[in-house]
């Protein structure tokens, strides 16, 4: 059977690309929600009130696999083979203990696949989401009658690193210039990498400086389109979480670099599909670049200028964090930072505050034991 084509009727004032983008989650949303028991419709009701679509795609999928969990590794529901089978009081048996050997279970697991086994395991920060996960999912349970008690209150403690104690990984300065260096000079790149580089240097530029400059996050640089810049007023739009619009000013060194690509690099939009004819950042094949090639894109340059090898070059959102501390180091507000970054709470945007840049490196440049343990006349030994 020929599948039907889908056609967007968009009545709002954001981009088609931005609105597809949230009606795909939306989609992965309603499938995971058709494999859950139909029992839950409330569940899925207080999730569409309460929490953004990414996160509730998150919350919804954590559910999915503790009820994986629950069929596969334990014998809390005898007899159900299906996640949609279970009833009410396969949770209401559950307590308290359980989902503590749930989560500790998380820690390290294994998935059998076709190509062979997977093994997986998870940082404190992943544990305390499924954790979280887990306990708005029996807090409502309890609250809509469906388990006679709140188990959450004996869910053990999750220690996460304080403000304080957790190291910020950003460039610094003179790494973002080699940074930058590398990906218009071609230094550092592989004779694969640079045949790729002859045809998407000022591509990939453009990503990288819009990414240092303006701290965006990666779903915000993936949905730039051609026409979200406007040059006669000196500003382009993006679309925050929530829908929220924001109107970001253009510089000089991103007008140079958007000029160079749209001119120099980017196909015309003649020979672009009619969905792709608006996208800003292209793949070779004339598509917008996915949040994953834009990933590596980031790690392959960023791991130059650090040195290291492909896999331990940085996340686009490490970029964010450079903006952010170089914006701080220079003496900016840090509720104007606050603000260009949409942090929620300033409190975010202080974590950065604290992270001086070179403060460690500046403590042992001066502090050489080999320089005190020399003894007076030792200079002239050295002569």
């Amino acid at each position: 059977m020929e599948e039907k084509k889908r056609k967007l009727l968009n009545r709002t004032d954001k981009p088609d690309n931005v609105v597809e983008r949230e009606n795909e989650i939306l989609e992965k949303c309603g499938k995971i929600e058709e494999e859950l028991p139909s029992w839950l419709r409330g569940y899925f009701m207080y999730l569409r009130s309460n929490v953004l679509p990414m996160t509730r795609l998150a919350y919804l999928q954590d559910i999915r696999f503790f009820c994986e969990y629950l069929l596969k590794e334990t014998e809390l529901a005898p007899g159900i083979t299906k996640i949609k089978d279970l009833k009410p009081e396969h949770f209401n048996g559950i307590k308290a203990v359980d989902i503590n050997i749930y989560i500790d279970w998380c820690r390290r697991y294994t998935v059998d696949t076709a190509e062979g086994t997977v093994i997986y395991e998870n940082r404190n920060s992943s544990l305390s989401r499924k954790k979280s996960s887990v306990s708005v999912f029996f807090k409502y349970l309890y609250r809509d009658g469906f388990v006679e008690k709140n188990i959450t209150d004996g869910f053990d403690p999750i220690r996460l690193p304080k403000p304080g104690e957790r190291e910020i990984k950003a460039l610094q300065d003179d790494e973002v210039m080699k940074m930058l260096d590398s990906v218009t000079t071609g230094s550092g790149l592989t004779k694969k990498e640079q045949d790729f580089w002859e045809k998407t240097k000022q591509r990939d530029k453009l990503i990288l400086l819009l990414l240092v400059t303006y701290g965006l996050r990666l779903s915000e640089l993936q949905q730039l389109n051609v026409s979200s810049f406007n040059f006669d007023r000196g500003e382009f739009k993006i679309y925050r979480k929530r829908g929220k619009e924001s109107i970001m000013p253009i510089n000089r060194t991103i007008t140079e670099a958007f000029s160079d690509y749209v001119n120099l690099e980017r196909p015309s939009d003649d020979t672009l599909d009619e969905e792709n004819k608006d996208a800003l950042l292209l793949s070779l094949r004339g598509t917008r670049l996915t949040d994953r090639q834009i990933r590596q894109i980031v790690k392959k340059y960023t791991s130059v200028s650090l040195g290291t090898s492909r896999d331990k070059g940085y996340s686009p959102h490490k970029l964010r964090a450079t903006a952010a501390t170089s914006l701080i180091a220079r003496g900016n507000s840090i509720y104007d930072v606050q603000e260009l970054l949409d942090h929620d709470n300033v409190t975010t945007t202080q974590l950065y505050a604290a992270h001086k840049l070179n403060t460690k490196r500046e403590l042992i440049k001066n502090f050489e034991w080999d320089e005190d343990m020399k003894k007076p006349g030792d200079e002239q030994d050295d002569k």
